[in-house]
Protein backbone atom coordinates (compact mmCIF):
# COMPACT_ATOMS: atom_id res chain seq x y z
CA UNK A 1 0.00 0.00 0.00
CA UNK A 2 1.11 3.22 -0.90
CA UNK A 3 1.28 5.91 1.49
CA UNK A 4 -0.30 8.71 -0.58
CA UNK A 5 -3.16 6.46 -1.22
CA UNK A 6 -3.22 5.60 2.79
CA UNK A 7 -3.14 9.47 2.81
CA UNK A 8 -6.36 9.74 0.78
CA UNK A 9 -8.82 7.60 2.12
CA UNK A 10 -7.27 8.33 5.56
CA UNK A 11 -8.32 11.79 5.16
CA UNK A 12 -11.75 10.95 3.39
CA UNK A 13 -12.60 8.55 6.12
CA UNK A 14 -11.21 11.15 8.92
CA UNK A 15 -13.74 13.92 6.64
CA UNK A 16 -16.80 11.09 7.47
CA UNK A 17 -16.07 10.57 11.57
CA UNK A 18 -16.02 14.42 11.72
CA UNK A 19 -18.75 15.26 9.98
CA UNK A 20 -20.66 12.74 11.78
CA UNK A 21 -19.16 13.40 15.43
CA UNK A 22 -20.47 17.21 14.89
CA UNK A 23 -24.14 16.49 14.93
CA UNK A 24 -23.82 13.95 17.41
CA UNK A 25 -25.33 14.82 20.66
CA UNK A 26 -25.84 11.93 23.41
CA UNK A 27 -26.43 13.92 26.38
CA UNK A 28 -29.33 16.04 24.66
CA UNK A 29 -32.50 16.06 26.53
CA UNK A 30 -34.48 14.79 23.28
CA UNK A 31 -31.72 11.98 22.89
CA UNK A 32 -32.26 10.91 26.99
CA UNK A 33 -35.88 10.67 26.87
CA UNK A 34 -35.81 8.31 23.61
CA UNK A 35 -37.12 4.63 25.06
CA UNK A 36 -34.42 2.76 23.71
CA UNK A 37 -33.94 -1.14 23.54
CA UNK A 38 -32.40 -3.30 26.63
CA UNK A 39 -29.63 -4.55 24.39
CA UNK A 40 -28.34 -0.92 23.25
CA UNK A 41 -24.93 -0.59 24.44
CA UNK A 42 -23.81 2.52 26.48
CA UNK A 43 -22.47 5.31 25.31
CA UNK A 44 -19.14 4.96 25.78
CA UNK A 45 -18.75 1.81 23.38
CA UNK A 46 -19.22 3.72 20.37
CA UNK A 47 -16.37 5.78 20.07
CA UNK A 48 -14.74 2.81 21.09
CA UNK A 49 -15.93 0.87 18.07
CA UNK A 50 -15.92 3.53 15.94
CA UNK A 51 -12.69 4.76 15.84
CA UNK A 52 -10.58 1.58 15.08
CA UNK A 53 -13.91 0.99 12.49
CA UNK A 54 -12.57 4.34 10.63
CA UNK A 55 -9.14 3.25 10.96
CA UNK A 56 -10.34 -0.15 9.32
CA UNK A 57 -12.01 1.34 6.56
CA UNK A 58 -9.04 3.64 5.58
CA UNK A 59 -6.39 1.02 5.19
CA UNK A 60 -8.58 -1.44 3.70
CA UNK A 61 -9.76 0.51 1.15
CA UNK A 62 -6.36 1.83 0.07
CA UNK A 63 -5.22 -1.37 0.03
CA UNK A 64 -8.07 -2.23 -2.58
CA UNK A 65 -7.39 0.82 -4.18
CA UNK A 66 -3.80 0.24 -4.50
CA UNK A 67 -4.40 -3.60 -5.65
CA UNK A 68 -6.83 -2.38 -8.41
CA UNK A 69 -4.49 0.35 -9.77
CA UNK A 70 -3.89 -1.64 -12.94
CA UNK A 71 -7.59 -2.02 -13.47
CA UNK A 72 -8.63 1.69 -13.86
CA UNK A 73 -12.27 1.35 -14.33
CA UNK A 74 -12.83 -1.13 -11.21
CA UNK A 75 -10.49 1.50 -9.35
CA UNK A 76 -12.65 4.01 -10.32
CA UNK A 77 -15.79 2.31 -9.14
CA UNK A 78 -14.47 1.05 -6.14
CA UNK A 79 -13.80 5.04 -5.46
CA UNK A 80 -17.59 5.86 -6.01
CA UNK A 81 -18.36 3.03 -3.85
CA UNK A 82 -16.14 4.19 -1.21
CA UNK A 83 -17.26 7.89 -1.37
CA UNK A 84 -21.18 7.33 -1.36
CA UNK A 85 -20.43 5.03 1.94
CA UNK A 86 -18.50 7.56 3.85
CA UNK A 87 -21.60 9.96 2.69
CA UNK A 88 -23.57 7.68 4.17
CA UNK A 89 -21.86 7.16 7.27
CA UNK A 90 -21.54 11.19 7.78
CA UNK A 91 -25.36 11.42 7.26
CA UNK A 92 -26.46 9.36 9.55
CA UNK A 93 -25.62 11.74 12.48
CA UNK A 94 -27.37 14.15 10.66
CA UNK A 95 -30.72 12.42 10.82
CA UNK A 96 -31.01 11.53 14.04
CA UNK A 97 -29.28 13.46 15.80
CA UNK A 98 -29.56 16.84 14.48
CA UNK A 99 -32.84 16.41 12.30
CA UNK A 100 -34.08 13.96 15.38
CA UNK A 101 -35.98 11.76 12.70
CA UNK A 102 -35.29 8.05 14.22
CA UNK A 103 -37.36 6.43 11.58
CA UNK A 104 -35.98 8.38 8.47
CA UNK A 105 -32.32 7.69 10.43
CA UNK A 106 -32.99 3.56 10.47
CA UNK A 107 -33.65 3.94 6.55
CA UNK A 108 -30.27 5.57 5.83
CA UNK A 109 -28.92 3.21 8.38
CA UNK A 110 -30.73 0.13 6.21
CA UNK A 111 -28.54 2.09 3.29
CA UNK A 112 -25.12 2.15 4.72
CA UNK A 113 -25.19 -1.41 5.95
CA UNK A 114 -25.89 -2.09 2.34
CA UNK A 115 -23.08 0.09 1.43
CA UNK A 116 -20.68 -1.26 3.40
CA UNK A 117 -21.29 -4.79 2.60
CA UNK A 118 -21.05 -4.01 -1.14
CA UNK A 119 -17.63 -2.08 0.32
CA UNK A 120 -16.64 -5.40 1.98
CA UNK A 121 -17.33 -7.45 -1.64
CA UNK A 122 -15.80 -4.69 -3.66
CA UNK A 123 -12.84 -5.20 -1.03
CA UNK A 124 -12.81 -8.55 -1.08
CA UNK A 125 -12.35 -9.01 -4.76
CA UNK A 126 -9.56 -6.49 -4.93
CA UNK A 127 -7.71 -7.79 -2.34
CA UNK A 128 -8.93 -10.86 -0.36
CA UNK A 129 -7.13 -10.13 3.02
CA UNK A 130 -8.26 -6.77 3.09
CA UNK A 131 -11.72 -7.68 2.60
CA UNK A 132 -11.97 -9.74 5.10
CA UNK A 133 -10.24 -7.20 7.85
CA UNK A 134 -13.37 -4.66 6.52
CA UNK A 135 -15.87 -7.09 7.74
CA UNK A 136 -16.52 -6.10 10.76
CA UNK A 137 -17.77 -2.89 9.34
CA UNK A 138 -20.29 -4.28 7.59
CA UNK A 139 -21.44 -6.21 10.80
CA UNK A 140 -21.33 -2.98 12.76
CA UNK A 141 -23.62 -1.54 10.54
CA UNK A 142 -26.12 -4.14 10.33
CA UNK A 143 -26.38 -3.88 14.43
CA UNK A 144 -26.48 -0.29 14.00
CA UNK A 145 -29.49 -1.00 11.55
CA UNK A 146 -30.94 -3.44 14.19
CA UNK A 147 -30.42 -0.66 17.20
CA UNK A 148 -31.76 2.38 14.77
CA UNK A 149 -34.64 0.60 13.74
CA UNK A 150 -35.51 -0.35 17.40
CA UNK A 151 -35.34 3.19 18.81
CA UNK A 152 -37.37 4.48 15.97
CA UNK A 153 -40.29 1.47 16.34
CA UNK A 154 -39.89 2.48 20.46
CA UNK A 155 -40.50 5.88 19.34
CA UNK A 156 -43.64 6.14 17.08
CA UNK A 157 -43.65 10.10 16.23
CA UNK A 158 -40.83 11.26 16.66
Amino acid sequence: MRWTTLLGTAASTTAAAVTGALATQPDSVWYRTLRKPSWQPPSQVFPAVWTPLYVDIAVTSATALDALEAQPQERRAYRRALTLNLALNGAWSWLFWRSRRPSVAAAECAALAMSSADLVRRTARAHRAAGAALAPYALWCGFATALSTAIAVKNPGR
